[in-house]
């Protein structure tokens, strides 16, 4: 599923990864493929997470995510490509824009791990948050589509979908926390001063009725230009991508996650904290956050009184996350050939987290050059 705007980053995918008379057979008895169809595959690079390819068949293309090892060697809970499936199936007509979920295989005998395939959805993936291929005085629409696919899903009557054992109710960020300490504590090569004071810090610092069912919504976790697919020509969001993190939660941890691009650096973090955000015509921060607010029907002075705890959470999140691509890197499982140059980042990101906690509301760049001068 990537950009038709520019040259698609893919690979051949090799036989032993994929086996794709073994895949075919799966797939005609799902009754996804007719009998005596076979498979071409191509790697799509650029995840870190989950790999995934796409499938030919005739003129038939689909997209398949796997796990990236067997589930035996994965932290518990990590790679919930399960969880994935589920929630792109729920969310099918619900004005969410999601791709059509085919087929979820769980026996890991098919191809060695789980994995499930969806329909390809053509369009445009961009990999450059800043969104180079499109002119600067048509951006600030693509971001408010963004912004108005956020609050769409998070609208969205999870009860109805029947996804009340999708997550809990209540308790989302001292649930996530003491899960991310737990994953940190499993992949780190060794302790991180700066995580382990956010481990402490955030929670006792969780705001007032945030932990609360009140507000519980679908998230999606990993909320970023980078995950929506927009329509070929349009300022129009045409599918939210890699649901792997989703759950029952608190609309706040999406829209501060989402939010972190306008205050991390271009290149391998992919913001744009250290750009002209007037000359790209990229609206600021506050102002993505305000009309999310305005959405939502939320204060936005209640939300800026509280923003540090959001940010802190989500970059002590993101430096759990990093350090476990680090370990995948190290155990040779990685998606990504940048893994270890995205791994080297999570200390650096979790001592930005401890920064802005202490109520240092930097950019990283700043954070880290006062830190080295």
């Amino acid at each position: 599923m990537k950009s038709t705007h520019t040259a698609p980053e893919q690979r051949p995918a090799r036989p032993a990864s994929l086996p794709l008379a073994d895949l075919a057979r799966w797939l005609m008895g799902q009754g996804v493929l007719d009998a005596g169809q076979t498979l071409q595959a191509e790697r799509i690079t650029g995840g870190q997470s989950n790999p995934s390819w796409l499938l030919r068949s005739g003129s038939r293309v689909l997209v398949l995510r796997a796990k990236p090892a067997p589930a035996a060697q994965l932290l518990p809970s990590a790679h919930a490509i399960e969880r994935e499936y589920r929630i792109l199936r729920a969310l099918q007509g619900t004005g969410v824009p999601v791709p059509h979920v085919r087929a979820l295989c769980e026996d890991e005998s098919v191809m060695g791990v789980a994995f499930y395939v969806m329909d390809f959805v053509q369009g445009r993936i961009f990999r450059d948050a800043t969104l180079p291929e499109v002119p600067p005085p048509e951006r600030a629409a693509y971001f408010k589509a963004a912004n108005e696919v956020l609050a769409r899903l998070h609208r969205v009557d999870w009860r109805a979908l029947r996804l009340q054992d999708f997550g809990r109710h209540d308790g989302y960020y001292s649930r996530l926390i003491r899960r991310w300490t737990k994953q940190y504590e499993a992949s780190r090569p060794a302790p991180v001063a700066a995580m382990e004071q956010l481990a402490m810090w955030l929670p006792q610092h969780i705001p007032a009725g945030a932990d609360s069912a009140d507000l519980t919504c679908i998230t999606h976790g990993d909320y970023r230009i980078e995950n929506l697919m927009f329509h070929p020509t349009r300022p129009e969001v045409v599918a939210v991508l890699d649901w792997e993190l989703a759950t029952l939660g608190h609309p706040l941890s999406d829209l501060s996650y989402s939010a972190l691009a306008w205050r991390m650096p271009s290149g391998i973090l992919r913001g744009y904290g250290d750009q002209d955000l007037t000359a790209l015509g990229i609206p600021p921060e506050m102002a993505h956050v305000a009309l999310y607010c305005e959405r939502m029907h939320m204060d936005l002075s209640s939300v800026c009184a509280d923003w540090p705890f959001y940010l802190a959470f989500n970059l002590f999140r993101l430096s759990a996350i990093l350090f476990g691509i680090g370990q995948r890197e190290r155990d040779g499982v990685a998606s990504n050939t940048t893994a270890r140059e995205i791994a080297a980042m999570a200390e650096p990101v979790a001592r930005w987290g401890w920064a802005i906690a202490q109520g240092q509301t930097t950019d990283f760049l700043s954070h880290n050059h006062r830190r080295h001068a």
